[in-house]
């Protein structure tokens, strides 16, 4: 890998030699712009404003730029002039907890390299007491023309150092919360807790970037002298329409499930708060509301079964009063036929009687 800057690290009175060597790179496509009625480049020339023609590289200078527009020139000297004890220079100030570091400080990143064989020894040394200490190193070093801030740290066995933003670069974040109070519901929680967990963690690696792939598929296609490749329209988002939270959780949740089973199960860290690791775990959704709830199921079903053995004893008793309602209904119905029979016969012999006095008279 090719150095951009040599320099030295400055460990108190021991003094590294090392090399900077980019430690990232860009893949991102670039294109050019052309004039599209005939495919020419187009191109930018440095422009005079004052004599209206090209300026070569050489004659061009620097010049700070006033606000009423005047601008005052500052040369190549006046700079060498400024003293700068960073200026080949990597000079470590303190050593502290790498969670003091606010991530919305970090910046470029780079390799530190030991720059030939008598850096080896303090160059290890210092890597030992980083990762001995677990602590990283803030260091001030100056790179293009500025002093910068960066912060060194143990990668394997290398020294990386990341650059960082000074602390009154980076903006409040005034105005970017909701400006509404919003309360959040347990049982929300509960589901966003769950998607959390059944995402799981994810191989780093496995990542790449879709949107590059399809662009590099497109030029290698019209390239061949073929059509561009069609693909599928991103869905649109919901923008700023009004969604059921609980039901667009619920839905990830369970999207994400399938997502899980149908790719395999992976690797999931360890539940919050302690535990060990997981294998394939997918999380299963508890609510607040369900756990509550579970209590009043059993007593539920007792009531179910305790309603059951009434309406039995209730359906018996019917029937037993049914059943002795008919019997007293036939003893009632006896009880008055034979009465009938009875009056009708005392009937008969009063009128048999009668007719025999009349015959003997």
């Amino acid at each position: 890998m090719r150095s951009i800057w040599n320099g030295a690290i400055s460990f108190g009175l021991v003094s590294i030699p090392i090399k900077l060597v980019n430690a990232t790179e860009s893949h991102s496509v670039s294109f050019r712009q052309i004039h599209t009625a005939d495919g020419g480049r187009i191109r930018y020339r440095k422009v005079c404003e004052l004599e209206e023609k090209e300026v070569p590289t050489a004659e061009i200078g620097k010049a700070y730029e006033e606000a009423d527009g005047s601008v005052i020139p500052i040369t190549d000297a006046d700079l060498a002039a400024l003293p700068l004890p960073t200026a080949k220079t990597i000079e470590i100030v303190a050593f502290v907890p790498a969670a003091s570091i606010d991530p919305l400080q970090m910046d470029a990143a780079y390799y530190l390299s030991a720059n030939g064989v008598p850096a080896a020894k303090p160059y290890t040394l210092l890597r030992e007491a980083l990762k001995r200490s677990q602590k990283v190193a803030l260091a001030k070093f100056a790179l293009r023309g500025r002093e910068r801030l960066g912060m060194l740290r143990v990668v394997g066995d290398v020294i990386a150092m990341h650059g960082l933003l000074w602390p009154d670069e980076i903006r409040s974040p005034e105005g970017a919360a909701p400006e509404i109070e919003v309360s959040v519901r347990e049982a929300e929680l509960d589901l966003a807790d769950a998607l959390m967990d059944t995402l799981g963690e994810v191989d780093m690696d496995s990542l790449h970037d879709d949107y590059r792939e399809a662009v590099e598929a497109m030029i290698a296609a019209k390239a061949e002298g073929g059509a561009a490749v069609s693909g599928t329209a991103p869905a649109e988002g919901a923008g700023g329409q009004v969604i059921d939270l609980m039901a667009a959780l619920e839905s990830s949740v369970k999207a994400a499930k399938e997502a899980r089973g149908s790719g395999g199960p992976r690797e999931s860290g360890g539940p919050r708060g302690g535990g060990g690791p997981r294998e394939g775990r997918v999380a299963e959704v508890t609510s607040i509301g369900a756990r509550k709830a579970a209590p009043a199921k059993k007593t539920a079903s007792a009531r179910k079964a305790t309603g059951a053995g009434a309406g039995g004893a209730k359906k018996t008793t019917a029937r037993t009063a049914g059943r002795s309602a008919k019997a007293t209904a036939k003893k009632a119905t006896t009880a008055t036929a034979t009465a009938t029979a009875k009056t009708a016969k005392k009937t008969a012999k009063k009128t048999a009687k009668s007719s025999s006095r009349k015959h003997v008279s």
